[in-house]
């Protein structure tokens, strides 16, 4: 016999996580003092940070969920938490976090979103890195009756991580970095993302993917 998994966290630590208002409210706050989340408090982190309110203020208006993700979450049996590692200074998390909350909100009570910055808690960041590296958002769903893990997800979709590695390679200026990455998230109008979760949610029940 297997051993039973372990839960990812304790309960007392998903209630203490943010929700999406909250989690809004904060970047809000902090930017009114022109501030952002986390210990780097340079001007052009303020300012990404700033570009990145308005991006997720977009995508909250803008998105419409694909019909295929309204019958998943319709046929889903079992409740899940959301949680979602993610700072007010990551472009894609601005792209991404939004597209996350509008899913849960879709689901008529099967998810649960909660938010928890990433570099307050880096002993669970630590445990689902992307090739060695702490990117975000990275979203973690979990069973709502034992906190186990059920998927992970992120940090983006697939195009976009290719397209960052090879961005990367390149070593480009963040600027021209930056703007070609975000101008490939505006092309795709979020597609990609909702994409993949329809696939993670139709995985999280197999048996009713077949149906």
């Amino acid at each position: 016999m297997s051993a039973p998994l372990s839960s990812v966290l304790t309960p007392e630590r998903l209630a203490s996580a943010y929700t999406y208002a909250s989690y809004r409210q904060l970047i809000d706050e902090l930017m009114a003092q022109n501030l952002t989340t986390g210990t780097n408090q340079t001007e052009q982190i303020l300012q990404y940070a700033r570009l990145n309110v308005q991006r997720m203020r977009r995508v909250d208006k803008t998105i419409v969920l694909l019909p295929e993700l309204h019958e998943a979450l319709a046929n889903l049996q079992n409740k899940y938490v959301w949680l979602t590692l993610t700072e007010g200074w990551c472009g894609d998390a601005a792209q991404i976090v939004p597209v996350i909350e509008a899913i849960v909100q879709a689901s008529n009570g099967k998810l649960e979103s909660r938010y928890l910055l990433r570099d307050e808690n880096l002993d669970l960041m630590d445990r689902y890195l992307t090739d060695g590296g702490r990117s975000i958002p990275k979203l973690i769903v979990l069973h709502a009756d034992m906190l186990t893990e059920a998927a992970t997800w992120g940090p983006r979709p697939a195009p976009a991580q290719a397209m960052f590695r090879e961005l990367k390679s390149q070593n480009l200026p963040f600027e021209e970095f930056a703007t070609q990455l975000h101008g490939w998230y505006a092309h795709d109008k979020t597609q990609s993302t909702q994409r993949e979760l329809l696939e993670l949610v139709r995985a999280l029940e197999p048996a009713l993917s077949v149906m």
